[in-house]
């Protein structure tokens, strides 16, 4: 274990977006506080032979999404996203590791359209959602007092560079003139606010289920409208589409995710309000290249 005051965290996915961002979010913000952040590629079988007595966390990021689910890549889901996230844990654990982070998903839930509460049972209905639920359910057998194990489920994650839906508007907003005037809202997090979270979570040394979100919902029509004037652009927000819209949204997973409703009520976050340092205007500059 690490000395006294220090926490030596060691994050999967050498590569990943969300590690990444956590590395270089503790060494800008966390200097005072102690937090050493390693990574480790675990895409091959060398993790395996790692030291993982010397590390007081495993934040477990790495993880299959972002692709598009086929009967042949089923199995695949749940080697990677259930089957290594238990043999990273268990190794973790019988390495004296205190704190093992698992960073799941929204998805898990199995919520499409409305609101998910703090008593929804999770539902999963697709690979990427079951095989992070039984990861879950799998490493929460493991936890005892010497062992605390904390599961993250954000909605859609943003941030410059990301991967997702969010470029995909954003290059949206910046080729056409018009957009959908669509009153809808979603639950989002912006990459800073996720990474701020996480470290409150290994300075608590916390353990359970967590939900954290943006404190603002997202509108996607503002969202648009607010990339397009970050670049000089003039987007006009029309009516004239809801009708289609609307009619759509039930029958197209891709347009329910960019005109649906989907949020975690404001209830299920309330776990230390003040992880979320960057707000919705601002961390869409960001995302942009604009601002710090």
């Amino acid at each position: 274990m690490s000395a006294i005051g220090l926490k030596k965290v060691l994050v999967t996915g050498l590569n990943s977006y969300i590690g990444t961002s956590f590395k270089k979010w503790v060494e800008k913000h966390h200097e005072s506080k102690a937090i050493l952040v390693e990574t480790i590629d675990i895409k091959s079988e060398g993790w395996k032979e790692k030291d993982f007595s010397v590390y007081d966390v495993v934040y477990h990021v790495a993880g299959i999404a972002h692709i598009k689910e086929t009967t042949l890549n089923t199995s695949l889901y749940f080697k990677v996203n259930r089957d290594l996230t238990i043999e990273l844990a268990q190794k973790a654990k019988n390495s004296g590791v205190k704190q093992f982070i698992f960073l799941s998903s929204m998805s898990v839930y199995g919520v499409e359209n409305g609101i998910i509460f703090r008593d929804t049972v999770p539902n999963p209905q697709s690979s990427y959602g079951i095989s992070k639920l039984q990861a879950e359910e799998q490493i929460m057998k493991l936890k005892d007092d010497k062992f605390k194990v904390a599961t993250v489920r954000p909605p859609m994650v943003y941030g410059e560079n990301c991967k997702g839906n969010y470029p995909r508007l954003a290059s949206f907003a910046l080729k056409f003139p018009v957009f959908p005037d669509v009153n809808n809202k979603r639950s989002m997090i912006y990459i800073d606010n996720l990474s701020n979270f996480v470290s409150l979570l290994i300075n608590d040394e916390a353990e359970g289920v967590y939900t954290p979100q943006n404190k603002e919902y997202v509108n996607t029509s503002e969202l648009v409208r607010n990339i397009s004037d970050i670049h000089g652009k003039r987007v006009k927000i029309i009516k004239s589409f809801n009708i289609i819209i609307n009619f759509l949204v039930n029958k197209s997973s891709t347009l329910n995710k960019m005109f649906g409703d989907l949020i975690y009520d404001s209830n299920i976050s309330s776990y230390k309000s003040e992880y979320c340092v960057v707000d919705f205007k601002e961390s869409v500059k960001r995302s942009e290249g604009y601002g710090e």
